[in-house]
Parts: structure tokens; sequence; C-alpha cells
């Protein structure tokens, strides 16, 4: 009688060892998953593509935006994620309020394969306070533009682009990088259609 306690006793205990192992391993894969330089989710263009598409977007507007110029120019696009996210549109707005005034560049999670092959880079964002969030600071931050050609294109109510893309261009000529003006996508996609034809960027 001993001797199968024992034995249920040692099952049982196997049991709970596994189950603990499993959920261990669980979390450590979640925390992964949020560390810095994760790397990027790569919507593929042309094989040979060295136009590169970065975008961040909080509601999906500049996502819809960064598809439709993908659809375009068949360049890769990758989409730009800060480690720590952005919790809704409120903690967004007195977060990103906070960083612009501080100067804070928030760690980048996306780390972008082979950037060195892309000799063309559009940087997609939504304008907060009259300029790019914070985040796209820490892309120049974090690599290097230098020889590269950087084209911005921003999402807003009313904004025009004029007032973000003086930044951008700061942060391209520091780095040695060209720029071309951008444009403010606010669903009007023949604009954008003839603003890619005039920068070649058409399929």
């Amino acid at each position: 009688m001993k001797y199968w306690k024992k034995i249920v006793t040692f099952l049982g205990l196997g049991l709970l060892l596994v189950l603990f192992t499993s959920a261990c391993s669980r979390t450590t894969g979640s925390k992964s998953a949020s560390k810095p330089n994760t790397p990027a989710k790569v919507s593929k263009g042309n094989k040979n593509s060295k136009t590169l598409i970065l975008y961040f977007s909080l509601s999906g507007t500049t996502k819809g935006a960064a598809e439709y110029i993908h659809k375009q120019t068949g360049a890769d696009m990758i989409r730009l994620h800060p480690k720590t996210p952005y919790k809704g549109y409120d903690n967004a707005a007195s977060r990103g309020d906070r960083e612009r005034r501080r100067n804070i560049h928030p760690a980048l999670a996306t780390k972008i394969p082979n950037f060195s092959k892309y000799t063309t880079v559009l940087i997609g964002y939504p304008t907060w306070w009259q300029r790019p969030p914070m985040l796209i600071h820490t892309l120049f931050d974090d690599y290097n533009f230098k020889g590269k050609t950087v084209i911005p294109f921003t999402t807003s109510m009313s904004t025009p682009i004029s007032a973000s893309e003086k930044v951008i261009k700061q942060l391209a000529q520091e780095d040695g990088a060209k720029f071309k003006n951008g444009i403010r996508y606010d669903d009007n996609d023949s604009q954008v259609k003839k603003w890619l034809q005039n920068l070649g960027l058409t399929e």
C-alpha cells in the first residue's frame, strides 16, 4: 500500500513540475517578445527593392497610408514599435507631450534587417504637436542614414507637413542623408500617386 502511495506522490510531483516548467516557458517567451531589437515583420515588395517604408502608427491611419504607398511603389515595408507601447489615445497624448517637452527618445523595439542595403527610406508618422513623435528621433539615433535619401509622409487632420518635415530634414541632414519633400496623407490617393510618380518611385 505504501509502495503505491509513493508512486502516486511521485507522479503528482512530476505533473506539477511539468506544469510549472510549461508556465515558465510561456512567461519567458512573452517577455522576450517585448525586448528591444526584436526582428521586424517585413512586408516584402520587389525582390531587388532598395526602397524601404518605415512607419509608426497609433490609430491605424498612418498604417493605411503606408500600405497604399507600399502598393504603389513595391517597396519593402516595416512598422515601427516602441519598446513600451502607448496605451490608448489619452496615454499617448500625455506621454507623447512629456517626451516632446523633455526631449525623451523612447526606446525602439523594432530591429530593421539589412538596413544598409536601402538607398531610399520613406518615413511615415502621425503629426503630434506639429512635429513627428519622438520615436522618430530614436530611429535616427539607432540607424545610420548617411548616403540615403529620406522622404517623409504624415497623417494629420489639418496640420500641413511643412511643420513636421523640418524636423525630419534636420535629422536627415545631420546624419549625412539627402532629403526630399514629403506629403500629408488624408485619403488623397490620386495626389499621393502623383507625388510618388514625381519622385520616380512608382512601379
